[in-house]
């Protein structure tokens, strides 16, 4: 699930960027949250928006970047990990996922977006060994009922092709600093 931020108590700027995000307008609140991090390119959330803004821009290489710094400079959070593992999901990269939801848990262990995503992530993992497991014996019938099983239990996930495109995000709250939206991996 891709995370955003609910913007709340903080500069009227920000607030503006998120809005004008949400809407849509993407040149804009990025040119408005360019502008905020050139006075404070420190700020966590701006930060975050501006990850958000560049993905929905269609570059996820900029963004995991952005993200891939908020991890750095801000180990605690644990929703840039959560959005990085979106993006390297749809990239068909499910190891890299794993990691960074695992990172995202270990920062906070109640984060139930970071623990649906990895299982997620775990049923796309079986579901390519239960795969490559039959293309090397395609007589044993147990990798099949298992293929079949986790097709049934998760059909977008089993179904979807490996560079698959990165949902869009909806709002809901998570842990400070941010807030939290969702989109599945």
């Amino acid at each position: 699930m891709l995370l955003s931020f609910t913007i709340s108590s903080h500069a009227d700027e920000i607030q503006d960027a998120n809005k004008l995000f949400k809407q849509g307008q993407l040149t804009q609140a990025l040119g408005m949250v360019n502008d905020y991090l050139a006075k404070k390119p420190k700020d966590a959330q701006a930060r975050f928006l501006k990850g958000l803004i560049v993905n929905e821009q269609g570059d996820a290489t900029g963004a995991i970047a952005i993200f891939t710094e908020l991890t750095n400079d801000y180990p605690e959070l644990p929703e840039p990990y959560n959005n990085l593992a979106v993006l390297y999901a749809g990239q068909g990269q499910y190891e890299k996922a794993k990691v960074a939801l695992e990172m995202a848990i270990r920062t906070h262990p109640s984060y139930a977006t970071a623990h649906e995503n990895l299982g997620d992530i775990y049923a796309k993992l079986a579901s390519k060994e239960y795969e490559r497991a039959l293309q090397l014996d395609p007589n044993n019938s147990s990798p099949q009922n298992k293929l079949t099983t986790v097709r049934q239990l998760f059909p977008n996930i089993a179904a979807r092709p490996p560079a698959s495109g990165i949902p869009a995000a909806a709002s809901a709250p998570a842990a400070a600093p941010a807030t939290s939206a969702t989109a599945k991996p």
